[in-house]
């Protein structure tokens, strides 16, 4: 792994790639940096070699995957600081956020702070946003709100599919809420809500969902949440019966009687690791053990921002797949995650409906 230094530009800064999943809190899955973000509206982030991927697939399952337990909060924080591509404008728990002081020092900023601006979910891989500069995230929060209520979506996830949704591609709209279960905080759709029940902190969820590829069984799916809630594009891609590969929160609530796929009750289905059929093992080259240690299959690929001044045209953020995430798109015989268009302010190919 090599750092290349990121460039100054206005106090804000993106973090690499995030690859792999945290057991515990948080994590971060690094990918190499590289320099060069606003010199062109499109950027591409392209992973270099890693010693671990040398290793015999039976020797590493899910290549690229870090885990909390295999790192100490200087190794953590060498990671974030060696993913930085760019740079513009809980105590006791190690996750991202209780070690942004010492990337900040790290990185040379002295008594500038780092905030999270945009991330995806703790077990989600892709992009994370981060300023040191409050004018500049109060800039890009302001954006992305303003997205989500002009219904124009800012980021694309690509996920893989543990069955094929009926449709093509579609609309999903679901009314959740977010319930303490047995110590663990979990979404629940809610059917015909009431008043009292927004008011209890129900939310209507939207998201835009395409899929681009399938085999086996699995299909690659892209994904654009118009909506923000915790674990919206699981529980959305739960609702098609067709959980994330990985999800091992949500993925037992979809039952098979037959052949036939249904949805089991949420308040009465406890979360368990995912069951995959023998077939879908097989094709993944792993053992029922391995399988229970799948990373969710859930990639923020892409991130659009506003130029770095009011005048200049908006940029584009791409993210590769980790490893473990394109193996399995091989064993599935399904194709690589197109790169996008690169260019000014486009590259997403949305329908035109959500662009109006």
């Amino acid at each position: 792994m090599r750092t290349v230094p990121a460039r100054e530009m206005g106090g804000w800064r993106v973090l690499g790639q995030v690859w792999g999943a945290w057991r515990r809190g948080p994590g971060v899955r690094a990918v190499p940096s590289a320099s060069g973000f606003g010199t062109e509206a499109g950027h591409q982030l392209r992973p270099r070699g890693s010693r671990n991927r040398s290793r015999p697939r039976g020797d590493q399952p899910f290549p690229g995957l870090l885990q909390l337990e295999n790192l100490g909060r200087k190794e953590l924080v060498d990671v974030l600081r060696a993913a930085v591509v760019d740079q513009k404008g809980k105590p006791g728990e190690l996750t991202l956020v209780s070690v942004l002081p010492e990337l900040s020092q790290s990185l040379g900023l002295r008594d500038q702070e780092l905030q999270v601006v945009q991330a995806s979910g703790k077990e989600t891989s892709g992009l994370v946003l981060l300023s040191s500069c409050p004018q500049t995230a109060s800039r890009l929060q302001k954006f992305f709100i303003h997205s989500r209520r002009a219904q124009r979506p800012t980021a694309t996830y690509c996920a893989v599919t543990d069955g094929i949704p009926a449709t093509s591609e579609g609309k999903i709209q679901a009314a959740l809420k977010l319930e303490h279960v047995d110590g663990v905080d979990l979404v629940i759709p809610v059917k015909s809500p009431s008043r009292k029940d927004f008011q209890e902190g129900v939310k209507r969820t939207l998201s835009h969902f395409r899929v681009l590829a399938m085999g086996s069984g699995c299909a690659l799916v892209q994904l654009q949440p118009l909506t923000a809630f915790p674990s919206q594009l699981q529980v959305h891609m739960l609702l098609q019966l067709c959980p994330v590969l990985g999800d091992h929160a949500y993925s037992a609530r979809v039952g098979t009687v037959l052949g036939q796929r249904f949805l089991l009750p949420a308040e009465s289905t406890k979360p368990q690791r995912q069951v995959l059929d023998e077939a879908l093992l097989r094709r993944l080259c792993l053992t029922p053990s391995q399988a229970a240690q799948l990373p969710l299959h859930l990639h923020l690929h892409c991130l659009h921002l506003p130029g770095v001044r009011p005048r200049e045209a908006p940029m584009k953020l791409l993210a590769p797949l980790p490893p473990y995430f394109s193996r399995t798109l091989q064993c599935l015989g399904l194709p690589s995650l197109p790169a996008g268009k690169r260019g000014v302010g486009g590259g997403m190919n949305l329908p035109s409906d959500l662009n109006e």
